[in-house]
């Protein structure tokens, strides 16, 4: 019946704050809207100025939403430049459209890209479906603590960090608030528990001061990819791109850190309930043996994760097409020295949380028997 409340008052929670996220407008002169492609009026291939060769089309649209509803807009696509966006529409297609207001009011319609809210409901229909069908309250109460932790995210860290507070200190909170909830949520209030947010509060310091040194050592700025950049350009900017750095390696470390000290945790208690006349050193020994065998695996976890979001950087960089000759070269660039010190300090923090979690565990086993 306890677990029963605590899901409903969660639930309760996350739809009361839920409307309260809003993505903010990047210009208050520039709408986007969604339409729907009734006619291809012309379609060209256009040789531009570096020979490549690139297909532009002039479409007739109708509005499906907002104050454009049933409105019919054209789109002239045939221009004598590039864009980064080269997709080539269909009737039918529905797509995201800007209208651009220049000084005297005179308007411009844009078409940014395809609508794919659709297809991303689908999806996360599926994964709620399967997660509940195999998980049932497990997955349940996952899915809550996945909404704990985007609400948090939302509300709180996001918010902080661009009203120029320090990134660090507000991630750091925000990711022991994340973690603590999501946890008694999943596991309750109990030694398993306290022992993980122990074991991540101190893996995490130990994660930020690594990377903290070495972002400082490599001279690192935090905005070498265009996503960080763009953020130059807010209103009233007050980011600390460095701390948003570091900021992105804590979060990035809690989602590997989780894992380890919560089976570390549990390691230790399962083979002190079984014997309880064992020393520190023994009950620590054992159930560090089985906390050695998840480091490989999940050391490797993270590298392929930060790999995947930097693979076409490291194509690019790796397929002879870049300015850099050699491997010193392109280790040297700092998008790919950030991914490396992302990984390598987020590694070495979860390396360190078995060790500490296994203690904090070992003590706190021992603490209670006395």
């Amino acid at each position: 019946m306890k677990l029963i409340t605590k899901l409903f008052l969660l639930l309760i929670i996350t739809f009361i704050l839920l409307p309260m996220i809003a993505l903010a407008n990047t210009s208050l002169e520039d709408i986007f809207f969604k339409a729907r492609v009734l006619e291809i009026t012309e379609t060209k291939k256009v040789i531009l100025s570096d020979g490549i060769k690139i297909h532009q089309q002039n479409i007739k649209l109708i509005g499906i939403e907002d104050d454009f509803k049933n409105k019919e807009i054209f789109f002239n696509g045939i221009q004598d430049y590039d864009v980064v966006n080269k997709n080539i529409y269909k009737i039918g297609d529905t797509v995201l459209v800007a209208a651009i207001y220049d000084h005297k009011g005179i308007v411009k319609y844009y078409i940014t890209d395809y609508v794919r809210t659709k297809s991303l409901k689908i999806l996360f229909i599926i994964f709620l479906i399967a997660i509940i069908a195999i998980g049932k309250w497990k997955g349940l109460r996952s899915i809550l603590s996945l909404g704990v932790s985007f609400l948090i995210i939302m509300q709180f860290i996001i918010p902080k960090i661009l009203a120029g507070l320090n990134p660090i200190a507000i991630t750091l909170i925000g990711s022991l608030a994340i973690f603590s909830l999501v946890l008694y949520l999943t596991e309750g209030i109990k030694p398993i528990s306290h022992i993980s947010i122990i074991s991540v509060a101190i893996s995490l310091v130990i994660t930020i001061v690594l990377s903290w040194i070495f972002v400082e050592w490599a001279r690192l700025t935090g905005l070498s990819n265009e996503e960080t950049g763009s953020l130059i350009n807010l209103a009233g900017n007050t980011i600390n791109f460095k701390g948003l750095l570091l900021a992105g390696i804590i979060i990035g470390a809690l989602g590997v850190l989780d894992d380890v000290v919560i089976a570390q945790a549990a390691a230790v208690l399962e083979i002190h309930k079984t014997n309880k006349n064992l020393s520190k050193k023994e009950l620590f020994s054992k159930a560090y043996r089985i906390g050695v065998s998840h480091i490989s695996s999940m050391t490797n976890t993270l590298f392929l994760a930060y790999t995947g979001v930097s693979l076409p950087l490291i194509i690019l960089f790796t397929s002879g097409e870049s300015a850099f000759n050699n491997f010193g070269q392109l280790v040297n660039n700092e998008d790919i020295a950030t991914e490396i010190i992302r990984t390598l300090s987020g590694s070495i923090g979860l390396i360190l949380a078995v060790p500490i979690a296994t203690g904090v565990a070992v003590w706190w086993a021992k603490k209670t028997t006395k």
